[in-house]
């Protein structure tokens, strides 16, 4: 399936749009991630274990966002957003979201 910011598909018509999908994952941080991440901002470098959390639920968002067009029938999905928001009570949890326009090519 392709999936794409863009919204249109260079040499591929859209046929019909079949409506907006979305796809959603929160993630909860772990205190020892937490504190390893504040030691690494501390003495400088890239946080890896976050970067990867936040890759995976990116992933994850996607998949669903894909899931859902394939139960309207599409087979792509154009002009995706990917959002990131921090939410909880003490910030603890990241919400990421995508959305996208379902549509068959």
């Amino acid at each position: 399936m392709i999936v794409t910011t863009t919204p249109t598909i260079e040499g591929k018509p859209i046929q019909d749009y079949l409506g907006i999908v979305t796809g959603e994952v929160i993630v909860g941080a772990n205190l020892f991630r937490d504190l390893f991440a504040n030691i690494r901002d501390i003495v400088g470098g890239r946080s890896g274990s976050y970067e990867r959390i936040l890759r995976d639920a990116r992933e994850q968002a996607i998949q669903e966002l894909q899931a859902e067009c394939g139960a309207l029938g599409g087979n792509a999905v154009v002009g995706i957003d990917l959002d990131y928001e921090v939410i909880g009570d003490t910030g603890s949890m990241l919400m990421v979201s995508a959305s996208g326009t379902a549509v068959k090519i």
